[in-house]
């Protein structure tokens, strides 16, 4: 139980990354979808950018939604790959 809470915030941002990488879920779609209010979303969306996920919100046919763009920790080791082929 100690770490209950915890596991919960984790288990819910992996979710949430996983749903916004489908692309199929407006923000409203996505706190239906987990059981949560949009504003969990929100907190949600920003620790994911805090954690280096690169996430833009975008204006469309179903409301407003986020896209993932990448991650600055994926791009950081390509950068390093790359640097080491040099």
């Amino acid at each position: 139980m100690r770490y209950q809470k915890s596991l919960e915030i984790e288990t819910r941002l992996e979710t949430v990354l996983k749903l916004i990488r489908s692309g199929r879920f407006s923000t409203r779609g996505l706190a239906e979808e987990i059981g949560v209010s949009i504003p969990t979303i929100s907190r949600s969306v920003q620790a994911l950018r805090e954690r280096g996920h690169d996430i833009r919100s975008e204006s469309g046919d179903g409301g407003w939604r986020y896209v993932i763009l990448g991650s600055r920790v994926a791009r950081k080791a390509r950068l390093t790959t790359k640097e080491l082929r040099s």
